[in-house]
């Protein structure tokens, strides 16, 4: 690739801030929810769609993303979901009804879609050599787990200093300096990406498909957490299996699938995006039910309540920039395991907050133990998804990475939030907490089953072929 006049460390920089913020809008808005609620008079059982629209539509709509960005070119793509992201915000923004947010958010969902592949797509492009690449890597995990990380904070902080308007609002402006900034530093290919015969070949009906059952499936869990006999929540969980099984049917029929045969068999994609969805499905839910805790229980306001969750911001990036120096010390499977095992073990700490007072110490610990887990965890995931992955597949592996993280979130929350709902609060945020840490035990698991043979991604620190991860430079 040619490079237009400009600053790799620009470019870089917008990739990773456009990722963090994609991250940050599935969670910034979880402390807001009983306020937007109020104020646009939401149903309770249907606040949560301010969430999970969101996350469904991008979970589902990732795959295809990935494909864009490998057809139509990493650039292109990025700039569009940036565009398309940024509107969406703004709507949100400007939103006078429950239905107005919720198709708003969808919408946002579409966009982030596109932008976060994309903007993975770009980094390998972007950057050069293993050692380069590999640190790259772990700023680009960073800013994405920081973002999900730093959602518990700022939501507070904003909704209380300046309206949950601000929420969404807070987009705009850093999207159209992203924008502006992307056209002047991020490379050029020097010949177009995709033929034409690929650009006739973009699955849209497996899209459908699969976002179709991906909701299905989280409006099951949601139904089924609230009234385990209830018919309604059977019927939809059942009509969820019926889709997804269409939709892998039609996958395994047409020429060119959202997801190949071939990169399924590449090794280390299976555990990296199981792994990324058991650990979002492990953390997002416990940090959310830790909010509540802090808000209802303890009586602290948003914003100070807000204070005490950069504690768990920090140790996510700092596991997260720690990541590639373990990845070459220890292996992937290592630290998969090991970082799993600290989520497990953060979350089983918020088990023994009391009924009354405000215990500082306990939370921070729990907050910083399960942090660090999930920012070296995540590196490993990332880097074992996408280490084997050829160039012509990198945009759908970043793809599938991100649905899984997506899926896993989305699904964490609708199976746990209505477990918390289900009790009185210290039973039911105990509950929560428990599932939590069953998501992660089943993360653990699964990581420990990583390269039982020797594989590209887990090598000895001279060799660092493991930071190669997001592919070849073209």
């Amino acid at each position: 690739m040619r490079r237009l006049a400009g600053n790799t460390g620009v470019a870089l920089a917008v990739l990773c801030v456009a990722q963090f913020v994609v991250v940050l809008d599935a969670t910034i808005v979880a402390t807001a929810l009983p306020t937007i609620g109020d104020e646009l008079g939401f149903p309770p059982a249907q606040l949560g769609w301010v969430v999970t629209s969101y996350t469904v539509v991008l979970a589902g709509l990732l795959l295809l993303g990935g494909r864009l960005a490998d057809a139509r070119g990493a650039r292109r793509v990025f700039r569009a979901g940036l565009v398309l992201f940024t509107a969406a915000s703004l709507a949100c923004a400007l939103a006078w009804s429950p239905a107005v947010l919720v198709a708003a958010r969808a919408v946002q969902g579409v966009g982030a879609a596109l932008l976060s592949p994309a903007a993975l797509s770009a980094l390998s492009a972007l950057v050069g050599g293993a050692r380069s690449r590999g640190r790259a890597l772990g700023w680009w995990t960073a800013a994405g787990a920081g973002g999900g990380a730093s959602g518990w904070v700022l939501g507070g902080l904003v909704t209380e200093l300046a309206g949950w308007r601000w929420v969404f609002a807070v987009n705009v402006p850093i999207g159209l300096v992203a924008l502006l900034l992307a056209r002047a530093a991020l490379p050029v290919p020097s010949r177009e990406p995709g033929s034409r015969s690929t650009r006739g070949r973009l699955d849209l009906r497996g899209s459908v498909l699969l976002t179709t059952g991906i909701a299905l499936a989280c409006l099951g869990c949601t139904l089924l957490g609230e009234h385990l006999t209830g018919v309604g929540g059977w019927v939809v969980a059942a009509a969820a299996v019926v889709v997804l099984v269409l939709a892998v049917g039609h996958e395994r029929r047409v020429a060119d699938p959202l997801v190949s045969g071939r990169l399924l068999r590449t090794p280390g994609v299976v555990v990296g995006n199981l792994t990324a969805a058991t650990l979002t499905g492990s953390t997002t839910p416990a940090m959310l039910t830790a909010v509540l805790y802090v808000q209802q229980t303890t009586g602290l306001s948003p914003a100070r309540g807000s204070l005490l969750f950069p504690a768990f911001n920090l140790a996510v990036i700092g596991g997260s920039l720690l990541g590639p120096v373990l990845l070459a010390r220890a292996g992937v499977r290592l630290v998969l395991l090991t970082g799993s095992v600290a989520v497990v073990g953060g979350t089983a700490l918020l088990l023994l907050l009391p009924a009354q007072g405000v215990p500082v110490v306990l939370l921070l610990a729990a907050f910083a133990v399960s942090g660090a887990g999930l920012g070296a965890a995540s590196v490993a995931s990332t880097t074992a998804g996408t280490a084997s992955v050829g160039e012509a597949d990198r945009g759908v592996a970043a793809g599938l990475l991100n649905s899984s993280a997506q899926l896993g979130q989305a699904l964490g929350l609708a199976a746990v939030s209505p477990l918390v709902a289900s009790a009185a609060p210290m039973t039911g945020y105990r509950l929560g907490f428990v599932a939590a840490a069953l998501v992660g035990v089943a993360g653990a698991v699964i990581a420990s089953g990583y390269g039982r043979r020797p594989a590209a991604a887990d090598q000895r620190p001279g060799d660092r072929p493991h930071l190669t991860s997001v592919g070849r430079e073209e």
